[in-house]
């Protein structure tokens, strides 16, 4: 029997509980189905949800979590689930309340040291990896996290490897996984280091499950990132001239003529304020734009790249696949929306 814990607290996210929960309960009735006719079919999976004063915890819907028990840092388990709490506060809410919790989460990221430190494979859940990074497990390893707050994540954590378009990384028994609905992902991905691959995947087709999507990239929305606040006006203002320009050929030194400073500067503060180059914002800006059109019914791709300021196909096809994994067909396959 492999044990795996659940911790949780107020403002997770109900369904973060109950997916990876469904996921073993599903496992565990496949396995004893397949028992008999199978003798390599691992021991079933066993779980406990957790908090760490051992009372129920109100999930960030309103819901009334019934827990199990208090975390125990000493108990024998194989695994422990942390959960991150939601953030649709904004991510500098968020990192404010990542501040102001510290004390009320130091036993739990005491107890994540512990259990990893005694051989328990320790998982995060979306922006559950801020814990794990701020328990100290995830310095000089990779992680991922919620694309949305993938700068954030890399500005706080320098010395951590953020793999930002992976559905889930793994080294060192600990696994962190992505956006929100990955944590299907990550339970599958236990069910299979401790029950096999074949458990694993005939649980994925019986749920409905794609155990092989591996990137967010194509999930990502510039739209959303822009709202990530920063204080820098100037390079608002670049934001701004750029978002009107997004059809014209991209000089940095005319953005920089149009707010009167060098390019050196220009770059400077624009990779302190949101983390990338003027140019490399401008491409996102662009493919962002290309992302609307496709999902709003654009039916020639042709015409779309165009329209962003690309004459180009070729290299708009190139940079497109590079930015959401998918190519330009592929993406209209996948998110235009139904008319």
């Amino acid at each position: 029997m492999r044990h795996i814990r659940i911790w949780v607290y107020d403002g997770v996210i109900a369904s973060a509980v109950a997916g990876p929960i469904d996921v073993f309960m599903a496992a565990n009735t496949v396995a004893r189905r397949l028992g008999e006719e199978d003798s390599e079919v691992a021991p079933l999976i066993a779980w406990r949800i957790e908090s760490i004063d051992g009372k129920p915890v109100r999930t960030a819907s309103g819901q009334i979590l019934n827990v199990d028990g208090k975390i125990a840092s000493g108990a024998a388990v194989d695994a422990v689930i942390v959960l991150g709490p939601f953030f649709g506060m904004g991510t500098e809410r968020f990192i404010e309340w990542l501040e102001n919790a510290r004390n009320f989460l130091r036993p739990l990221l005491l107890a994540l040291r512990r259990q990893h430190r005694h051989g328990a494979v320790v998982a995060s859940v979306c922006s559950g990896s801020f814990l794990l990074a701020e328990a100290g497990l995830l310095d000089g390893r990779a992680a991922t996290t919620h694309w949305s707050l993938a700068t954030a994540f890399r500005r706080r954590y320098p010395q951590i490897e953020l793999k930002e378009d992976e559905i889930l990384t793994e080294r060192d028994n600990l696994l962190s996984c992505a956006a929100v609905t990955s944590y299907f992902n990550l339970a599958l991905r236990l069910v299979e280091k401790f029950a096999g691959a074949k458990l694993a995947s005939l649980t994925a087709r019986i749920l409905l499950i794609d155990i092989n999507r591996v990137s967010q990239a194509s999930y990502r929305s510039l739209t959303v990132q822009a709202q990530q606040a920063h204080n820098d006006p100037m390079v608002e203002k670049a934001q701004l001239w750029m978002e009107k320009h997004l059809r014209d050929r991209f000089r940095l030194a005319e953005l920089a003529d149009v707010l009167a400073v060098s390019e050196r500067t220009l770059i400077r503060r624009f990779n302190a304020a949101i983390g990338e180059t003027p140019l490399a914002h401008m491409q996102a800006l662009r493919i962002e734009a290309a992302k609307r059109l496709i999902e709003g019914g654009k039916k020639y791709i042709d015409s779309v790249s165009d329209r962003v300021g690309y004459v180009d196909r070729g290299a708009f096809r190139r940079l497109f696949k590079r930015e959401t994994g998918l190519s330009p067909r592929e993406y209209q396959q996948r998110f235009t929306r139904l008319r």
